[in-house]
């Protein structure tokens, strides 16, 4: 990688941070290509990334961002899983966590805030935002749905008297 690249590539990377929401810091232990392949297509589905970087230029491109406290999680073998939402990029390098063991997660970052591998876990556990805006969304229609049924009840309620007494006769 000539000096260019590089210069790029830590422009880059400090973008995304600058765009993230949450920043969760991984360790591949020999995850085999299609395994990699695969994170990373359940990354995109949900718009998060995992991204490979040097170390080095990781550190570079952290300074002067909110996660500039993170460098000290990069060592070894790391990827980077970041996403706009806060919950998507932990919610699923945890549950793919579960089912591989040579991606082990050492901690990550959600803004200012450092998180261990039980925070990461935590922040995994939480509703996404489309999960969030759905239960907002049933909230609202509730009280409508049931405004509607309570209408239609006496009416039911009748009919069903009515039809009672006509097949006893």
């Amino acid at each position: 990688m000539n000096r260019s690249e590089k210069t790029e590539a830590v422009s880059s990377l400090n973008a995304v941070f600058n765009e993230s929401a949450v920043v969760v810091v991984t360790r591949n232990l020999g995850l085999t290509v299609t395994e990699s392949t695969d994170l990373r297509n359940k990354m995109r589905d949900a718009d998060a990334s995992f991204k490979v970087a040097k170390n080095r230029l990781a550190k570079i491109a952290l300074k002067d961002t909110q996660y500039e406290s993170i460098g000290e999680h990069l060592t070894g073998p790391t990827a980077l899983a970041t996403s706009t939402d806060p919950v998507a990029a932990a919610k699923i390098v945890v549950e793919f966590a579960k089912t591989n063991d040579r991606l082990e997660i050492v901690g990550g970052a959600m803004g200012d805030t450092v998180l261990d591998l039980a925070g990461v876990k935590a922040l995994a556990a939480m509703p996404s935002l489309d999960e969030l805006r759905g239960t907002i969304v049933g909230l609202l229609n509730a009280p409508a749905t049931k405004i509607a049924q309570l209408a239609t009840a006496p009416a039911n309620k009748l009919a069903r008297v009515v039809g009672a007494y006509a097949a006893s006769e």
